[in-house]
């Protein structure tokens, strides 16, 4: 199995979400490896969308499922596997501006964002 096979697009949740909430709600399903919101490059604004890799893509699976539809700081969050749905569908961000970009666990920069977290 590839590595893009555990990976999600995550999407339409607010500015001000970051790497924290979405990998609590997304842990829940199964260990991860990387949270990746994805921010515009000139602004360094969330596009609000993120990129979340699971150790095990049957757990991404799981997530997907189990996750799609859940409720954010009062926005639904929309999954699906990566490469699936192009980032334009998620375009759609509400609430204030202002976030911290990425986390990985044990990974390194992947060039979208300058936080990390380590459960």
């Amino acid at each position: 199995m590839s590595s893009e096979e555990g990976k999600l697009l995550a999407g339409r949740f607010n500015f001000h979400i970051d790497e924290w909430p979405l990998g609590d709600l997304f842990s829940s399903s199964g260990p991860l490896s990387e949270v990746v919101i994805a921010e515009d490059q000139e602004t360094q604004q969330s596009q609000c969308f993120s990129f979340i890799t699971f150790t095990n893509p049957e757990w991404a699976s799981d997530a997907m499922r189990a996750l799609n539809g859940e409720s954010l700081d009062g926005c639904q969050i929309r999954g699906d596997h990566a490469g699936k749905l192009a980032p334009g569908d998620w375009k759609g961000c509400l609430g204030a501006r202002g976030c911290r970009r990425s986390y990985s666990r044990g990974g390194g920069d992947q060039g979208y964002g300058s936080g990390r977290y380590d459960s």
